[in-house]
């Protein structure tokens, strides 16, 4: 990561820190601050993402669902996910405006402190719909503060800087499960369900004390960024307002030139069926490990994290790909129906560890979609309403993925059992290959 963020060595961030100011000499060398800043952004979203999974390990924690009264209540189980989606869709949607209002440092704060109060609610909770209580809240709270991320980055990086910013805070939301599966199969199986919780609670404490001592909204008010720096950062965001050409557009001037268009539709459909493998996948794989593979805890716990290990990889490779061959639609088509495929392997197959390293497979293909999706979406539509057209298909798109842990789990209470439920995402991969191919033949996306 600090290969992405930085260019140089970690020593040249704190080179020649000036006050900055109107009246400040544009002399020496500038500060890079904004890299720290960065830092810290993932940092903060590492955390974000612990908090979110750890009812993926708790799914598979036997003392939990019989506290909860849900054992053998796949669908409940589902729930669990499908909830926290649903609310931290419509939070990201309807009060990201909460922004504009308090600033992204203070709307950040209010959401950590939303995690915080769900956290501790989870951990005291008696019974279940005090842990859907608690998950409603962390949707809230995670939903408005998710583009506050991207707030920062528009507000502390010139253009040209902002793929690599992005993709260096983006890699917590990899990493983080990654993390988080053997952590907490630890830590719940030696200390209990409840402390997995009140380990995100005091991890919370982190971000919380960064943005609160060391972020400011813009790099104009940063006691550590220099003139020379802020000049670097000002002169590209000026240069952007004069050259904006979809700043005055109303929603409709923005959107009619794709809401007709069936190249749009055919590619939320592939996206919609990438995330409903995906939140599928994640909710319910510790549980297919420990209870249909028959692996023991602490086996599940380090097998759980190679499918977001194969993740990180294909998501470089993605970007890769695209770039290397100029279009998209035929990596997603193709991962789409590689990881139906695989899943399906993974199935059937009778060994037990095959099958683990066969589904993580199947979520390194999954993971070539997102990145080559948004990429598409350049490539389909003009930049006057690129805002408006990722804001859309990624709203439609998480809010329908959201029934697919719910969903997965009624496939999972009939007669085929886990295998019923894979075979549910195995049919969407295939479904969103098609609508891919489709568009792999009709564009140049």
């Amino acid at each position: 990561m600090w290969g992405v963020i930085t260019e140089g060595s970690a020593n040249e961030m704190q080179d020649n820190v000036q006050m900055a100011g109107p009246d400040a000499k544009l002399t020496g060398q500038p500060t890079r601050f904004r890299f720290v800043l960065i830092v810290m952004l993932f940092i903060a979203i590492f955390i974000g993402y612990l908090d979110r999974v750890n009812v993926y390990v708790l799914a598979a924690n036997e003392p939990f669902l019989l506290d909860m009264g849900i054992k053998g209540q796949p669908v409940k189980i589902g729930m669990m996910m499908t909830l926290f989606m649903l609310t931290y869709g419509l939070s990201n949607a309807l009060l990201s405006p909460l922004g504009d209002w308090l600033g992204p440092r203070k709307t950040m704060l209010f959401g950590i402190v939303l995690w915080e109060i769900s956290l501790v609610m989870g951990g005291l909770a008696g019974t279940f719909s005090m842990i859907i209580a608690s998950r409603i809240l962390l949707g809230i709270g995670e939903g408005f503060y998710y583009p506050m991320q991207v707030v920062f980055v528009k507000n502390w990086f010139p253009a040209k800087e902002r793929g690599r910013a992005n993709a260096s805070w983006n890699i917590g939301q990899s990493v983080a499960p990654a993390v988080a599966m053997p952590l907490f199969a630890y830590i719940i199986g030696t200390y209990g369900w409840r402390s997995s919780y009140f380990l995100c609670v005091i991890l919370g404490l982190i971000p919380m004390f960064l943005l609160w001592f060391h972020v400011t909204d813009t790099p104009r008010e940063h006691k550590r960024v220099n003139a020379l720096e802020l000049k670097h950062i000002e002169e590209s965001l000026a240069k952007e307002r004069q050259d904006g050409t979809a700043e005055n557009l109303t929603f409709w001037q923005r959107s009619k030139g794709f809401i007709g268009d069936y190249k749009f539709w055919l590619l939320v459909i592939a996206f919609t069926c990438h995330l409903c493998v995906a939140f599928g996948l994640y909710t319910w794989l510790p549980s297919y490990l420990k209870s249909a593979r028959g692996f023991s805890w602490a086996q599940m716990g380090w097998l759980s994290s190679l499918p977001f290990i194969a993740g990180i990889f294909g998501k470089m490779i993605a970007g890769w790909a695209c770039d290397r061959l100029g279009r998209c639609m035929p990596i997603i088509a193709v991962a789409s129906a590689l990881s139906g495929i695989t899943m399906y392997f993974g199935a059937i197959v009778a060994n037990n560890y095959a099958s683990a390293c066969i589904i993580a497979v199947a979520i390194g293909f999954i993971a070539f979609v997102t990145p080559s999706s948004f990429t598409a979406l350049q490539n389909l539509f003009s930049v006057r309403s690129l805002g408006t057209v990722t804001g859309l298909m990624n709203g439609i798109s998480q809010g329908l993925a959201a029934l697919a842990p719910m969903v997965t789990g009624y496939f999972i209470g009939t007669s085929l059992g886990y295998t019923g439920g894979l075979f549910f995402l195995v049919a969407l991969g295939f479904v969103g290959a098609i609508s891919a191919g489709i568009l792999t033949f009709t564009s140049k996306a």
